[in-house]
């Protein structure tokens, strides 16, 4: 590959360890920012430490940015008060009135890590193109359930207003249903923009 592939991935660690300082300071909530931004860091610090191991393709890191940057802002202002007017009078047509959409925003974007998810397993040669994007599809489908498990869980045992923030459902008794929805739309996308792109055979052909 040429050196200058490497420019993408550097200025998206950058642009995100910034902005992970940037939203530490002076946060809304700053029990809501400890648990919003763990598993941010988990990840971020996941894909730096793997890099050399295990180098994805730029469009590959920029889909995986969506959602750090997304996040990391939400927790900064906790998911229902992100300043997102703009985009809430967008999508209210679609979406609803009388809520902040940036977290349902947020849940479609998770979905795009399915994108690197099939690249990894075909890169790999673990299985056929066919097997991978299912296997994609059900990977987020399933981190989409488990994660809701663990908001609820995190609401109960916090059993205050951190809890309800982290819940993030603001009234909506079908919240955690339409996320999951939401992260299965994005892996839908993403996985569309796979078949297109097909980043194994471009980084296998260029070895």
């Amino acid at each position: 590959m040429q050196k200058t592939s490497h420019i993408i991935p550097l200025l998206l660690t950058v642009f995100i360890a910034a902005l992970i300082v940037w939203s530490g300071i002076n946060p809304s909530d700053r029990a809501v920012w400890y648990a919003e931004i763990l598993p941010v860091s988990t990840v971020f610090v996941a894909l730096i430490a793997t890099y050399r191991r295990f180098r994805f393709s730029n469009p590959a890191y920029v889909f995986m940015s969506f959602w750090l940057i997304m996040h990391t802002i939400g927790a900064h202002y906790t998911f229902a008060d992100v300043p997102f007017d703009w985009a809430n009078r967008l999508l209210a047509p679609f979406l609803g009135e009388g809520r902040n959409h940036f977290d349902r925003v947020g849940h479609y974007i998770i979905g795009f890590y399915a994108y690197p998810m099939a690249e990894w397993l075909l890169r790999r040669q673990l299985c056929r193109p066919a097997l991978a994007l299912f296997f994609s599809l059900f990977f987020i489908m399933s981190v989409a359930a488990a994660y809701e498990i663990i908001e609820w869980q995190y609401a109960v045992i916090d059993g205050g207003e951190a809890g309800l923030e982290v819940l993030g459902s603001q009234g909506d008794i079908w919240d955690a249903q339409k996320d999951m929805l939401a992260d299965t739309l994005g892996a839908l996308t993403s996985l569309v923009v796979f078949m297109f792109t097909r980043p194994d055979k471009r980084l296998n052909a260029s070895r």
